[in-house]
């Protein structure tokens, strides 16, 4: 496995990636999520060097990851990660695992300051996530605030407080 920036040629295997991986039991719809990363390429707040795929030994695109930029209190000191996307065959496999620990990589080695997520509270804290209020940093919903997870970075710092807000495509989930 392979984990790399996004090229203008994986756009259509990212979206049936999403597709596949976030394709409800009884297969009702297209999932948002197949769709979100597409509008989220096309917001002011799409940072490229955040959207990373994970590809097979064919070159195969099997799994991609994407953090776009994210404000606190209105400051751009956070990077919203999702979706995160694997293949159905490929799952359980480190995949998603690889993809979380080079977009967090990546962040940390741009100064990135914090990194936030909605996601399963047993599963992301594996990655250094812990519920981001106890940071002072308050979600942009009422979500249960054991599922919306930051995750400071060496940039952190304590003055970094208040409401988040994701890029705008995730307004109209």
């Amino acid at each position: 496995m392979l984990i790399r920036r996004e090229t203008p040629a994986d756009v259509d295997a990212i979206r049936a990636v999403h597709a596949a991986a976030f394709t409800k039991t009884d297969g009702d719809g297209v999932p948002v999520e197949a769709t979100l990363v597409d509008a989220l390429r096309a917001d002011e707040d799409w940072l490229p060097a955040y959207s990373l795929v994970a590809t097979d030994s064919d070159g195969q695109v099997v799994g991609h990851v994407v953090a776009t930029r994210g404000r606190v209190a209105g400051e751009p000191v956070a990077l919203g990660v999702g979706p995160l996307g694997v293949l159905p065959g490929w799952q359980r496999r480190g995949v998603g695992s690889a993809l979380m620990h080079a977009v967090l990589g990546a962040a940390d080695a741009r100064d990135e300051p914090l990194v936030v997520l909605l996601g399963h509270p047993e599963y992301y804290p594996r990655f250094g996530f812990r519920p981001a209020v106890e940071l002072g940093v308050t979600p942009p919903q009422p979500w249960g605030p054991q599922y919306f997870m930051a995750r400071p970075l060496n940039a952190w710092r304590e003055s970094i407080r208040g409401e988040f807000r994701y890029a705008r495509p995730f307004d109209d989930l």
